[in-house]
């Protein structure tokens, strides 16, 4: 079923994005797999082209462009040829870290970070998740203690993605231990800071071109002119971007199972077994006609989402059922296709087992599941 979320811009920025990846990422993604790492020269190719800071004002150098769907369709194109991990990269720059700078950086930290960003030659990561604390982000331990009129930010992090290319890092610390989720404060930390250093590049079930890294913070000095927000309001500041990030992890698996499906079906016409194609056997048009039914009903709920978030309207509550619902579909859809493809899809050569492995991270990052339905429940439960 083809979205009628689109308008004739956005498949003419459709046609721009295929060009790009069919030039700067296809061609490579058998190597950066191996290698466990993407070429960093990913980034200023796609600033080049006009694929990251879409939606960043023009005179900071971005596309000037608040329209999720521009996003969605870079997501969709991405997902056609296999390539999660690049999806996941750009994504946590424009859906993730993006919105921090747009949203809360002053001026001067706007007109200091913004033209890299948008050019690639700043690469963003957000820090959050420690080895202890996950899901429950008020249980960190990374502190960031006032010393004259800079900080000194100490403790490590864990799972973060773009880990290894980032030059850029929004790190959530406490400033004030004693006041709980009220004393946390989001800080920039810069590539060369002295006392940030890098960790282990993170060796993961599936992503394997995407660099995901633990980082250490001994005692680095940051300057209160790299403060972000207001301090002690670093907890608030997260919870309020939260439903853009699940939005974006919810479009991401919604185009994966669509490209899941599309591969499965064209496997399924051309592949025989007892002398007719599979697609000919009613156990593979059942399962064939359950997939793509929960597929079309699923996009008609993202579009809805898509829209909300673009009128301003999204709430936590729907992102949240977005993200729980698309992603568990993904994996479910995935599963499935491999099964019909038989053998072949265990086979990395096919896409749909890349795909596999990739789907499983899903209901974990940007909020597991689980939490997303304590999210769900507590609203319908609420006396509020």
């Amino acid at each position: 079923m083809k979205s009628k979320l689109y308008t004739e811009d956005h498949e003419a920025f459709r046609e721009m994005v295929r060009e790009f990846i069919a030039r700067e990422v296809t061609p490579h993604q058998e190597r950066w797999e191996q290698e466990r790492l993407m070429d960093r020269q990913l980034w200023t190719a796609a600033g080049k082209q006009g694929l990251l800071g879409i939606a960043v004002p023009a005179e900071f150098g971005g596309g000037g462009e608040s329209d999720f769907r521009y996003r969605a369709v870079v997501m969709e194109e991405l997902a056609d040829v296999g390539a999660a991990s690049v999806s996941l990269s750009l994504s946590l720059q424009d859906d993730i870290a993006l919105p921090y700078l747009l949203d809360l950086a002053t001026g001067e930290q706007k007109r200091r970070w913004l033209p890299g960003v948008c050019s690639g030659e700043i690469v963003t990561a957000i820090a959050m998740t420690e080895p202890g604390a996950g899901s429950d982000l008020q249980g960190i331990r990374a502190t960031a203690v006032k010393d004259g009129d800079d900080y000194l930010v100490s403790g490590a992090k864990t799972f973060i993605t773009n880990g290894i290319h980032s030059d850029l890092v929004i790190v959530l610390a406490r400033t004030d231990p004693a006041a709980g989720a009220k004393g946390m404060s989001l800080f920039v930390i810069e590539r060369g800071m002295p006392g940030f250093t890098r960790g282990r590049k993170l060796n993961k079930v599936g992503l394997h071109a995407q660099d995901t890294a633990e980082l250490f913070f001994d005692e680095v000095r940051v300057p209160a002119a790299n403060l972000l927000g207001t301090p002690g309001r670093g907890f608030v500041h997260l919870m309020e971007r939260l439903p853009r990030e699940r939005m974006a992890i919810a479009v991401v698996a919604q185009a994966a199972a669509e490209a899941a499906l599309r591969w499965t079906l064209a496997y399924c016409a051309e592949r025989t077994a007892f002398g007719k194609p599979i697609a000919d056997l009613q156990s593979t048009r059942f399962t064939l006609a359950e997939l793509a039914t929960e597929t079309e009903v699923t996009r008609a709920y993202l579009d809805r989402v898509i829209g909300d978030f673009n009128d301003g309207t999204l709430s936590a509550v729907d992102a949240a059922k977005a993200k729980w619902w698309a992603t568990e579909l993904q994996n479910r859809v995935v599963n499935r296709c491999v099964q019909l493809h038989g053998g072949y899809g265990y086979m990395l050569e096919y896409p749909i087992a890349r795909a596999f492995v990739d789907a499983r991270i899903q209901t974990i990052y940007g909020g597991t599941t689980e939490i997303m339905k304590e999210i769900i429940g507590r609203d319908l439960t609420s006396n509020g």
